[in-house]
């Protein structure tokens, strides 16, 4: 007797038959490339932003390295700063007029009965004394360092003579020029003319044993380099050379 299955025919057990046979590895395949696929830009993207958080710190640590390089720029510029104020110092040392050496050598080299009634010195041009007479100069001066203009009095004419040529003594000291030099007439007979040094009389020297004094402007030029003063400072002018 032969079986009979009275079930419908969709509701049978299906019986495989080997011709799809494989199809399940080829799934299964496909199913292994896009889970690769979705790891390959699942790692791709973190790494974009990663990059990107990167890219943004650095920019933000730029920032604040930029900010405090600003802040202490001028802390930077202090060797330069040094260098020019070292300079500054330097030419105001060289052009300077040292008057105390001055005065010592002014005392040192004038013969006697000479003074000076004013004095004036210019670190460059042309000084002027007060008291001067404001005759042009006789000469020409070629140096243009340091000038002192000296207006004195003097007993006579060959005593100034003397005095120019003592001021080329004076440490530094290149040109000696006689500006002006003036003596007024003597007084008339009955005047009182025996003034000592520096006392009254008809000129703003007054007179000397009688005799009117003779009023010398001149101007003394030194070395750029030197002032009115050397290296070597002798020792009656206050130096220990």
């Amino acid at each position: 007797m032969n079986a009979v299955n009275l079930l419908p025919t969709k509701h049978r057990p299906r019986t495989p038959t080997g011709g799809q046979q494989g199809s399940a590895y080829v799934v299964v395949g496909i199913l292994g490339a896009l889970l690769v696929l979705v790891v390959f830009y699942v790692l791709t993207v973190n790494g974009v932003n990663s990059r990107r958080d990167q890219v943004a710190r650095a920019k933000a640590e730029t920032a604040q390295a930029q900010a405090r390089a600003g802040q202490l720029s001028s802390y930077g510029d202090f060797s330069k700063i040094k260098e020019t104020r070292v300079q500054s110092v330097r030419q105001l040392a060289d052009g300077r007029i040292d008057w105390e050496r001055l005065t010592r050598g002014l005392a040192r080299i004038l013969p006697e009965n000479v003074w000076l009634t004013s004095a004036s010195a210019s670190a460059s041009g042309t000084p002027s004394a007060a008291g001067s007479g404001g005759a042009a100069s006789q000469g020409t001066s070629t140096t243009a360092g340091p000038k002192v203009q000296l207006v004195g009095c003097a007993p006579s004419h060959s005593v100034v003579a003397v005095t120019l040529v003592r001021l080329r003594e004076l440490p530094g000291a290149q040109d000696v020029q006689l500006s002006d030099i003036t003596r007024p007439e003597p007084a008339p007979s009955g005047a009182s003319g025996t003034a000592g040094a520096g006392g009254g009389g008809d000129s703003d020297c007054g007179a000397i044993n009688g005799t009117n004094a003779v009023k010398w402007d001149a101007t003394v030029s030194f070395d750029p380099k030197a002032g009115t003063a050397t290296k070597d400072v002798p020792r009656s002018l206050g130096g220990g050379a």
